[in-house]
Order: C-alpha cells, then structure tokens, then sequence
C-alpha cells in the first residue's frame, strides 16, 4: 500500500470517527434536555467521550502516515524556508485547496516534498497532506495545489508543515 493511500485511509477512518463524535454528542444533548435516567446520560457522556477520542486517534493516525511518506525521501534538505501558502485555502468539492509555491533557491534542478496542515480557526489541526513539486529549476518558482484528503468544515487555513529539497 502507498504511503499517500494510507494518509488518505487514515483521514478517511477522521471523517467516520469526526462523525461519529458528533453524533455522539447531539445524543448527549437531546438526553440531557429531556427527562431520562442518569444512567441514560452518562451512557451517552460514555459514548460522546469515546467518540472523541477516536476521531483525536484518526488525527494522529494521518499526521503519522504523513511523517512516514517525508520519511522516504532520500538526502532531503530542509527547505521550509523556500515553500509557502501563496493565497489562501480554498474549497474544491467539499475538500479544502491550497496552492504552495517552492522557490528553488539552488543552482541545480531540484525536487520538493512538502507536508501541510490544515487547521481550524482555533488552530486545532483537521488534516495533514503531502505533495510533490517536481522539477522546479534553479532559482525558479513552481507551484501545486494541496488538496485535503477529505471534507473539512469551516474555513481551514493551510500551513507548511515541513519541506524537503531533494
């Protein structure tokens, strides 16, 4: 299995538990705004607790497979100083977008691998990507579009995690 197929099940596993989360906690409302037991209540805290934990599992799941897939490159330099978020995070079927720009800052042709987060307006992170920007030539820019892997709410903002120059 590639690395970007397992950050994309990874999101995917954020997507059902985020839901699941909730719906866990509309449960918990309408229970604790109806008359029903404590014991009916604290079942549905139960669930409402587990459900969050899950999707904070699914996160950390992505933000691994992501660290994994910059793990494969080979004689990679740091190169976060040269990427960016040029504009801000849009939305592409329901996904958000982001366009990143890599200056290559060397005299030699060089490759880009570069992690990004997407993060709520709290700066909680929703979602982590990696992208390739090939063949950018020396002291030029070339830019590719960071597309989360799945639908993110709101409106996230994109940020470059990490950079490698390869």
């Amino acid at each position: 299995m590639t690395h970007t197929r397992a950050t994309r099940l990874a999101t995917t596993a954020t997507t059902a538990t985020t839901a699941t989360a909730i719906a866990a906690i509309a449960a918990l409302l309408a229970l604790t705004t109806t008359a029903c037991s404590d014991s009916d209540v604290d079942k549905a805290k139960d669930r409402a607790a587990s459900a969050t934990a899950k999707a904070g599992e699914a996160v950390s799941s992505a933000t691994e497979a992501a660290a994994s897939k910059m793990a494969e490159v080979k004689d990679g330099v740091d190169a976060k100083a040269d990427v960016k978020v040029d504009g801000p995070t849009t939305s592409d079927d329901d996904r958000a977008t982001a366009k990143i720009t890599a200056t290559n800052s060397t005299d030699k042709k060089a490759d880009y691998t570069v992690s990004v987060n997407f993060r709520d307006s709290d700066g909680n992170l929703l979602d982590t990507a990696v992208l390739n920007i090939t063949d950018v030539d020396a002291a030029r820019s070339k830019s590719a579009t960071a597309r989360s892997n799945r639908s993110l709410s709101g409106t996230p903002k994109a940020e470059i995690s990490k950079a490698l120059r390869h």
